[in-house]
């Protein structure tokens, strides 16, 4: 059985951590990741305080295993509201993609909360274990969504090198071949998302999943660079003209105004030409839809077998 100090840390059974996606991680997906033995995790997005409350009550429903929440601090307005939520609601595990944390670890910690920062450079991931994480997501530039310039495999094995705190690898990972490599790269467990989008128990849209299952290796692409903050997403018309505005200088604020709201349209309303499809570069590895339980448990013999054949050749 593939057990590391992570699974006792956060109280699960295999070391493996759904992303929390805005609109994407609802309490239905994170619980039933939890109750499969991972780490399911809802996503806060921007969501207001009271939507968050729901979506954490449902999940306390829906499985008595331990869960999480992701707090995206860059971009969402309610995120002091939010981390007072989380104590409030004895949330027990807290996900945060953070720049700029200010006094929100401090609190978390306080609570008795087990914080878990992504990161995507070794700068950040010294200066969030001093300031108090427990672990940290190392996210390559694979990921979906929002991302860093670093790739998972030379990112991983340099914050590993630089901190002290167990390291989830991100980016890239869709089956058990990526959590052998993770592994190996000194990380502690794996981070997914894509391929969680891909589950029955995920409520996006079937147009969204769909696409994902027809992506290939090179159905990707970046946007957003003008604005400092990159962004992964299937090619589509939207991203296409996202890029094109982006070629001729459009404003910032009309690139803004252009893209806010497109997530939502592709997830909840499956629009697959005016949405933002977002999706790592694992999308070439999704071929079916499947449950939670059963995705889970084939990652973990994948990878136990590849580590025992990887065992017989080692003299």
């Amino acid at each position: 059985m593939i057990r590391t100090p992570l699974c006792d840390l956060l109280g699960i059974e295999y070391p493996i951590i759904q992303g929390g996606m805005a609109w994407v991680a609802t309490a239905e997906l994170a619980a039933a990741v939890s109750d499969a033995g991972a780490l399911g995790i809802i996503g806060g997005g921007n969501a207001p305080p009271e939507e968050v409350a729901q979506q954490i009550r449902l999940a306390k429903e829906l499985t008595d295993r331990p869960f999480g929440l992701n707090i995206p601090l860059a971009i969402s307005e309610y995120a002091d509201e939010i981390v007072t939520l989380c104590i409030e609601e004895d949330v027990k595990i807290v996900a945060i993609g953070a720049w700029k944390p200010g006094d929100h670890i401090p609190r978390l910690k306080e609570a008795g909360i087990v914080v878990i920062p992504v990161v995507a450079s070794v700068a950040l991931a010294k200066r969030l274990e001093r300031q108090g994480a427990d672990a940290l997501v190392a996210e390559g530039m694979e990921s979906g969504g929002h991302i860093g310039d670093v790739a998972t495999m030379p990112l991983v094995p340099q914050v590993v090198d630089a901190v002290d705190i167990p390291i989830i690898a991100a980016g890239g990972i869709a089956d058990g071949r990526g959590l052998v490599a993770a592994l190996a790269l000194g990380a502690q467990g794996i981070q997914m998302g894509t391929r969680f989008i891909c589950t029955t128990e995920c409520t996006a849209h079937e147009n969204y999943k769909q696409a994902i299952v027809k992506a290939k290796d090179r159905s990707t692409m970046t946007t957003g660079h003008s604005l400092g903050h990159p962004v992964r997403a299937l090619k589509n018309p939207m991203v296409h003209q996202f890029e094109e505005m982006e070629r001729r200088g459009i404003s910032e604020k009309e690139i803004i105004e252009f893209g806010t709201g497109k997530l939502r349209l592709a997830v909840v309303e499956g629009d697959m030409v005016n949405g933002s499809v977002m999706a790592g570069q694992s999308c070439g590895l999704v071929h079916d839809i499947i449950p939670v339980k059963e995705l889970i448990e084939r990652i973990i013999a994948e990878a136990e077998g590849i580590i025992g054949r990887l065992q017989g050749t080692v003299s």
